[in-house]
């Protein structure tokens, strides 16, 4: 029966790899844990060749004498970005991907002795394997930083599973014309027989074997596990000498199968299943309903080996007319996602990858990720499924296409990308091109072919940035970065795609057109936001036009050649520690798990030039927004606005700053109050310096019939309006569903400053790796509001079982920073202690639980 055993602790690690280290010698060389970066960087303004190194991990494995009967199967989940491993000195594989896992069988064990594993990675881009060989917008962190494993199994055992499920044609799916749920909360009931193929990969003298499968429903995610519920009967296959039991059809496929896999670089038999999963229910962004199949390998009634697969059951149809989930139209709305993090990399555990997708569905509100440029954890996708958060993953690789052998590489990638990820529910679509690269047929023909020979179930698309490109993709996937602030959202899907007969999607928008960062003046952080809000609402507006990801998720390193100088991309709509900008709530708006209530403004008048408001905008899913000044409702907006008028909630344009108090103290008339409303509320918003032709018609009936001037008006503004030495002025702004005040926020002049922490969580766990927890630090007002010019030092501190990872001093820019604490071997409690001058000081309590590693 196959044993798991984690390989995450106690490596020894070297930043320059040598003969002395591979033999074991002794030598100066760091105790580590995996996942681990080759390097920890600053937050910004170094030097990308400083995690550029040939670097060895090497550690004792104690084989027992009694797996000399086993095979003994090593895994590494991802190491940056070549690597070679060697056991006892001997090379026995190398590996030219930085992004996927290989596995190594280690088959020259000296058993009852300990052996010397050695891992020799190197992560300088002087590599011929993708994205090497030009400049590139990301960096490229190095290291083991992913876990590594070993399996102990029998010497047959499961080598692979796909799963394919599918839902019978008549089963009251919504009509493909149909719009209907895409603004509801639930799925209507849909239950069904549900009849599930695959193909199980046996290594092995398969001579009188049995497979045998189990289907279970999983709890749903977030909620306790109270037993899995089993669906099916035991299903057996015999295979080997008994082969001739089964049907001629599956045996033919099975050989059908067999000799894709050789193709594919297995040489072992395939043995194809079909079950049957009674009052099985959809998979889906709404409703992500997932289930196990347990896949059994038995010799009579020897278990040999067992393996579990978790799958769900949904239908995706990719149209010219947009994408299609479950039968209904569904528009995609996603951000572009790095795996980096600040200081560490790409080497984070499982807590922070899962943390990443809840991000993106629950704070953000989104629908779909795609993993740019390259596949991404196992973890992240794996809680994508838990959620119900669509997945485009791509093979690794940014606008430049090297020589053969790269290119050869490049096809070894993209099998590896479809064979590990393929049972997720949530991917549904490959990336078989390298982004923004020029036409290459015969390269991605190839890439092509082996996606869709290892995966039917799937479409391809491949991202480019220029128009009528070559499409033998399935999908047109465009970068449309066409919006400047001033124009249409995007381009019409007729004036980009080679193909209006096939799908498209926009893959990219906004990012580098317009980089933002956290401290920006008030007006470039609004319009960034406005920016996103257009790009949504006008691909919104096209139904042929499958959906968008906009870039994206969070700032992230870069090289020297991109970002802002600081080695800092700025194009997230979160900065690096996941702290959301204002263009955040753009999406947030969209969504009605929470109450989302951001305005752009902090109503400081002195924030703008001459002294003007500026368009001030507020981003919610409320019904209404009530606005008040001193306590006094000034007017009550309805979340629509016709310039927006494909967003679900649009953002809503303060027009308003004045009310009805013309009337109550001024003893004006109906009409000369609204009159001159309408002057000061311009006013307010662009000043007196160029009225336009309707405010100046409206100024001249103020002359002519009231007697009014220009003084008149601006002695009215001074007194309801600019407040320019006058008492401290408080706005207040409610939002409003169903009836039911739901946030509340208040902007006034700041009389107080507090520093503000945030723990994703504080129970830790370090089981199969080390536990890390972020950190969101926030100096905020009286009235919470985040202090966007706030810059300044956060002290960190650590007591007891927790240790800081980055250095003990945080920076907050535009109010905001963050930090993270990981586990360090020992149970019990820890404490975080951040002290900041005028933010005082504040802690967060950990507790540590510590189970030993299977």
């Amino acid at each position: 029966m196959r044993k798991r055993i984690d390989l995450n602790y106690e490596w020894e690690f070297t930043e320059i790899w040598n003969t002395e280290f591979l033999e074991g010698k002794k030598m100066e060389a760091e105790t580590v844990c995996l996942p681990h970066t080759c390097k920890e960087v600053p937050f910004h303004y170094f030097d990308e060749t400083l995690y550029q190194m040939h670097c060895g991990y090497r550690r004792v494995i104690k084989a027992p004498v009694e797996w000399k009967t086993k095979r003994v199967i090593l895994t590494i989940g991802a190491a940056g970005h070549y690597a070679e491993v060697y056991l006892n000195g001997e090379k026995l594989a190398e590996h030219g991907c930085g992004y996927t896992a290989f596995s190594v069988e280690l088959d020259k064990l000296r058993y009852g002795e300990d052996n010397l594993l050695a891992i020799s990675v190197d992560s300088r881009e002087t590599l011929n394997v993708p994205p090497f060989g030009y400049v590139i917008d990301y960096m490229t962190f190095g290291g083991l930083y992913r876990e590594v494993w070993l399996d102990i199994t029998e010497p047959q055992y499961i080598k692979d599973v796909f799963v394919k499920p599918e839902i019978p044609e008549k089963k009251g799916l919504m009509r493909k014309d149909s719009d209907e749920i895409q603004t509801q909360e639930r799925l209507p009931e849909i239950r069904f027989t549900g009849p599930v193929r695959t193909e199980v990969a046996i290594a092995g003298d398969e001579t009188g074997l049995t497979v045998r499968q189990i289907v279970c429903r999983k709890p749903a995610a977030g909620k306790k596990k109270d037993g899995q519920n089993k669906l099916t009967a035991e299903y057996d296959t015999i295979m080997g000498s008994e082969m001739s039991a089964c049907t001629e059809q599956t045996a033919s496929l099975a050989e059908c199968i067999h000799t894709e896999r050789k193709t594919a670089g297995y040489s072992c038999p395939v043995v194809c299943t079909e079950l049957a999963v009674p009052d099985a229910e959809l998979w889906d962004v709404l409703q992500p309903q997932l289930y196990t199949l347990r896949t059994q390998l038995l010799r009579g009634e020897e278990l040999l080996d067992s393996c579990d697969t978790v799958f769900g059951f949904r239908r995706m149809a990719w149209t010219p007319e947009g994408f299609f989930l479950n039968g209904r139209r569904l528009k995609i709305v996603g951000l572009n996602r790095h795996q980096s993090y600040p200081f560490t990399g790409y080497a984070m555990p499982a807590s922070q990858e899962r943390r990443e997708a809840d991000i993106l569905k629950y704070e953000l509100g989104l629908n779909a990720v795609r993993t740019s440029h390259y596949p991404q954890s196992q973890h992240f996708i794996d809680r994508c499924d838990e959620i119900g958060l669509l997945v485009f993953t791509e093979m690794p690789g940014w606008q430049h296409i090297g020589d053969e052998a790269w290119k050869k590489q490049a096809v070894e990638n993209t099998r590896e990308m479809v064979l590990q990820y393929r049972n997720h529910p949530a991917v549904f679509l490959w990336g078989v091109r390298i982004n923004e690269s020029q036409d290459d047929d015969a390269f991605y023909t190839m890439t092509n072919a082996v996606a869709h020979a290892l995966d039917e179930t799937r479409p391809t698309g491949g991202v480019r940035a220029h128009k009528r490109s070559h499409l033998l993709e399935d999908v047109y996937t465009y970068n449309d970065f066409s919006h400047d602030g001033t124009n249409g959202g995007c381009e019409q899907k007729r004036k980009v795609t080679s193909d209006m007969g096939k799908a498209y999607m926009v893959t990219e928008y906004n990012g580098h057109m317009f980089p933002t960062k956290t401290f920006d003046s008030e007006l470039h952080r609004r319009d960034h936001a406005l920016r996103h809000a257009r790009v949504l609402n006008d691909i919104a507006a096209q139904k042929d036009i499958a959906g968008s990801f906009g870039w994206c998720f969070a700032d992230y390193n870069t090289h020297q050649d991109f970002g802002s100088g600081d080695r800092i991309c700025y194009h997230g709509v979160m900065d690096m520690f996941r702290n959301p900008k204002l263009a955040a709530a753009v999406y947030a708006s969209q969504q009605e798990e929470r109450p989302v209530l951001e305005i752009s403004s902090a109503m400081d008048i002195g924030e703008h030039p001459t002294g003007n408001q500026e368009r001030i905008f507020v981003f919610t899913n409320a019904d209404q927004v009530r606005m008040y000044k001193n306590s006094r409702l000034l007017k009550t907006y309805e979340t629509c606005n016709p310039a927006y008028p494909d967003l679900k909630h649009a953002p809503i344009e303060i027009d308003d700053f004045v009310g009805d108090i013309l009337e109550k103290e001024e003893g004006f008339a109906p009409l000369q109050a609204r009159l001159v409303k309408d002057l000061l509320n311009y006013a307010a918003v662009f000043g007196f310096s160029h009225l336009p032709p309707k405010i100046l018609a409206k100024g001249a009936v103020l002359m002519q019939r009231y007697r009014m001037s220009f003084d008149d008006a601006y002695r009215l503004y001074g007194k309801y309006i600019g407040d320019w030495g006058g008492s401290a002025t408080s706005y207040r702004f409610e939002a409003i569903k169903d009836g039911h005040v739901v946030k509340t926020v208040i902007k006034e002049p700041v009389k107080q400053i507090h520093l503000d922490a945030e723990a994703d969580h504080t129970e830790l766990l370090e089981a199969r790796t080390y536990d890390v927890a972020a950190i969101r630090l926030t100096m905020r007002d009286q009235n919470s509001n985040v202090l966007p010019f706030y810059q300044g030092s956060v002290f960190l501190k650590t007591e007891g079982s927790i240790r800081l990872i980055g250095p003990e001093t945080a920076q907050l820019r535009g109010g905001m920073g963050g930090t993270y604490v990981k586990t360090a071997g020992e149970a019990g409690d820890g404490k975080l202690i951040m002290t900041n001058e005028q933010g005082g000081e504040i802690q967060i309590l950990f507790s540590v639980r510590k189970r030993e590693a299977m």
